[in-house]
């Protein structure tokens, strides 16, 4: 996928591209590349779209954070360590009835 692809990915549902939608841009390509090749097709990227506006501590810089490690990800978000999370949101009922098929939650929205 190239930037271009990403880019009207994050796009759909945005009005302009501002910080998030930059943010969300450096995610979906550290999830497909990973760091060193999220870098790689960053930069060129804004190299190409944004020109003189490219920097090239700040842009390895954000996809260095946006690419933490796992470890890093989970003391983020702890409450997924839980094995017991989705009760907070299924009863064992609804869980039972989903094998199958999605069943939304019938307790809380997912967040």
């Amino acid at each position: 996928m190239s930037f271009d692809a990403l880019l009207d990915d994050v796009m759909t549902d945005a009005e302009r591209f501002g910080h998030r939608e930059h943010l969300h841009l450096t995610w979906l390509a550290v999830r497909r590349y990973g760091v060193p090749g999220a870098t790689e097709l960053i930069s060129d990227g804004i190299r190409r779209v944004g020109g003189a506006r490219y920097h090239a501590t700040v842009t390895r810089a954000w996809v260095e954070l946006v690419g933490s490690d796992f470890d890093t990800f989970l003391r983020g978000h702890p409450a997924l360590l839980d094995q017991d999370l989705l009760l907070r949101y299924y009863s064992p009922e609804a869980l039972a009835t989903g094998r199958d098929r999605w069943v939304a939650p019938d307790k809380a929205p997912l967040p």
